[in-house]
């Protein structure tokens, strides 16, 4: 037990708990450690990571753990400590002054910084002893230290360019003023194949997904693929975007005894993963799978997504329908403890079915990853059933149960560290893909999830000004003033809820929301949104995210709400102002799709118009039911059993027993049909006359 206890004992955040017995004197950014490295003119050394960071907690052990450093750490520096999920915008702005030095980044983050927060040095893991060509972190502190005594002009000068290049970049990909381009040049089919064609150079053919290890599921990307063989009926595209699911499915990234898939492969085959779960990842796989299982009808992936849910209903869900954020990637010490098995745990689990069980799942005396088993699946359930010999229905129910004895086992083991921040931005990723998942599979439970989930996001992250978010909310506590993907991705989950519901106050309040985001988050001097809020004060730069990372840019979400709120508000400029935001990037979209994934699926909506659909009748219900679990990419839809003139496309719409489904474009709709398939019909016949 340490001895040591510091200010973030103080704190609510589990990463920065899990450093409050360090013998460094931390600190979590705030004024009060801002002031004192001006009143002692110190530099600041600021460490970012997160809970489920692997070499996080190595770099903590090895040097935040050791007196004699932290007594080096103490004398020289004003020392912070920041949760990069709790401090999105500090982790965007100093990673990217590492990214600028060094060329690369990652977490944990450690950049050095003057006493008025202006970066001048920085990197990620830096071991106890030089490595590799990578210095000691002892070393690292003394040199700089050194620097700042002696060359202090030297060092502010550095600092003040590279606080000038961050800000900068956020014009980088934007055309400069006066260049405008015309619609049909940017929304255009030309456009869309050259981007189809970029993604598929760095397509995996035999394993799926895409680029090299480690690799990333790039839900995005796969989504693009997916809609792309909706409106071209290439097939290439749907069998890549096929494979990348499968891949990841049977591979050790997915969790086959306890579901769920873990953040990132670091082999080419899907194998070994890092361990760590993730909330984001597996919202973002369950929506791309949902509308996999809509185009193909392929029951593993309705599988995969009910075991995926059942998975953030065990292990990440708060008594309050809250959704926490990770699952670390360690136990007891060790990286994947908690999943990986000896074949004689097994045998002794399984008894008389371990030997079909092991087969199936590549398990093995010497193992497949350090003397152990990651289980993962090569075969097809009815290709290994007919290779043994046996009735494919009754080895699945075996397989089930025998999954459902390991799990109740893995469940006495020592369980990673569990995160329970409860963080805006996620959260609503996870109601998307809750209403998208009630949706594909017409499953109300889904749906009674994310209703409790919205009710809990708009009590518990309220702020005291209307319509003012919090970002994150833990031990009872809401904290930091939410960030642009925070409302951006609760505005889109609103839009996704009322949807399925046919309840009209989402959208009322997604429409007030937006319209706070407009007013708070723009730029004055036009361009993409800041990312932080106008009268957020302890940052050097505000920053404009504009990169679909590892969640989407609150930017493209943004985009796509102000186009279908625009319809349903009749609110012209934000149609305008959505197109804008996408039309800025039209060059980087297509040069560089992989890392604009969403955006380059929103350039193919818009291409191809989104449709604006209404069912209205007395009993829409089932219907209903039926037309949502059909597949059609990017639309507005809305559903109404009785008449209002709240709504532009509700006007003049007479609402009686019989249902009537109109396909609409600028509020001038078709002839009404009361069957999906005949509202199929004009779909298809508005995305070949447009484009």
């Amino acid at each position: 037990m340490s001895i040591f206890t510091n200010r973030l004992a103080k704190e609510t955040s589990p990463y920065l708990l899990q450093h409050a017995h360090n013998p460094v004197d931390w600190y979590a950014w705030g004024d009060e450690a801002l002031q004192r490295a001006k009143q002692e003119n110190k530099p600041i050394l600021v460490s970012i990571g997160y809970a489920a960071c692997h070499w996080c907690h190595v770099m903590e052990k090895e040097s935040f753990e050791d007196k004699e450093t932290a007594e080096l750490m103490n004398a020289n520096f004003i020392n912070i400590k920041i949760d990069r999920e709790e401090r999105p915008d500090l982790d965007h702005i100093y990673m990217d002054a590492v990214q600028a030095m060094t060329g690369s980044g990652g977490w944990p983050l450690n950049v050095f910084l003057t006493p008025d927060a202006k970066p001048f040095y920085g990197g990620t893991y830096f071991p106890p002893r030089a490595f590799h060509n990578r210095p000691s972190w002892k070393d690292v502190l003394t040199g700089i230290s050194q620097s700042f005594k002696n060359k202090k002009e030297e060092i502010e000068a550095q600092a003040e360019n590279l606080t000038k290049h961050i800000s900068q970049s956020n014009f980088i990909g934007q055309k400069k003023s006066g260049s405008e381009v015309a619609f049909e040049n940017i929304f255009n089919k030309q456009n869309l194949h050259q981007i189809y064609e970029n993604l598929m150079k760095s397509a995996d053919k035999q394993n799926g997904g895409f680029g090299l290890a480690p690799k990333f599921p790039q839900t995005f990307t796969i989504q693009f693929l997916l809609h792309y063989y909706y409106f071209t009926k290439e097939e290439n595209a749907l069998k890549q975007a096929c494979l990348s699911l499968d891949k990841m499915i049977g591979g050790g990234i997915y969790d086959q005894i306890g579901g769920g898939f873990a953040r990132y492969s670091t082999d080419p085959e899907w194998l070994v993963p890092h361990f760590e779960k993730m909330l984001y990842d597996n919202a973002l796989l369950i929506i791309v799978l949902t509308e996999c299982y809509q185009i193909t009808k392929n029951n593993l992936y309705k599988k995969k997504i009910e075991e995926t849910i059942e998975f953030i209903k065990r292990e990440l869900t708060s008594p309050e329908g809250g959704f926490y954020s990770s699952l670390d990637a360690d136990s007891e010490g060790e990286e994947g403890k908690y999943y990986v098995w000896h074949k004689k745990e097994i045998d002794s689990i399984l008894k008389g079915n371990s030997e079909l069980f092991c087969a199936y799942y590549d398990i093995s005396e010497k193992g497949n990853w350090e003397e152990k088993n990651i289980l993962h699946v090569d075969i097809n359930s009815s290709e290994f059933a007919k290779r043994r010999n046996i009735n494919e229905e009754e080895f699945l129910q075996m397989i089930e149960e025998s999954k459902e004895k390991l799990l109740i086992e893995r469940q006495k083991r020592t369980a990673p560290l569990l995160d329970n921040k409860i963080i805006l931005s996620w959260n609503a990723l996870m109601n998307i893909a809750l209403s998208k998942a009630s949706a594909a599979l017409g499953n109300d439970e889904y749906k009674d999830l994310a209703i409790r989930n919205m009710e809990f996001l708009l009590e518990k992250f309220n702020g005291n000004d209307e319509h003012q978010l919090f970002h994150c909310h833990t031990q009872g506590q809401s904290k930091f003033p939410a960030f642009l993907d925070d409302y951006s991705f609760l505005i889109s989950a609103l839009i996704q809820l009322q949807e399925i519901t046919s309840d009209p106050s989402y959208l009322i309040q997604a429409k007030e929301l937006t319209k706070y985001v407009v007013e708070n988050f723009s730029d004055d001097n036009g361009g993409h949104f800041f990312y932080t809020h106008k009268k957020q004060t302890d940052i050097i730069v505000r920053k404009k995210e504009i990169y679909d990372g590892a969640i989407p840019s609150g930017n493209s979400i943004m985009a796509f709400n102000l186009l279908y709120l625009s319809v349903f508000f009749d609110i012209a400029e934000w149609k305008e102002m959505g197109i804008s935001l996408c039309s800025l990037l039209n060059n980087v979209i297509a040069g560089y799709p992989a890392s604009f994934g969403v955006w380059a699926t929103l350039l193919q909506a818009i291409t191809y118009d989104i449709p604006e659909i209404v069912m209205t009748g007395k009993e829409i219900s089932d219907l209903r039911k039926d037309f949502l679990h059909t597949f059609i990419p990017y639309k507005v839809f809305q559903s109404a059993t009785r008449e209002t003139g709240q709504f532009p496309l509700l006007i003049d719409k007479v609402i009686n027993k019989k249902v009537q489904i109109y396909l609409c474009k600028n509020y001038s709709c078709q002839k009404p049909v009361s069957e999906i398939g005949e509202l199929m019909v004009q779909l298809t016949n508005l995305a070949q006359n447009n484009g």
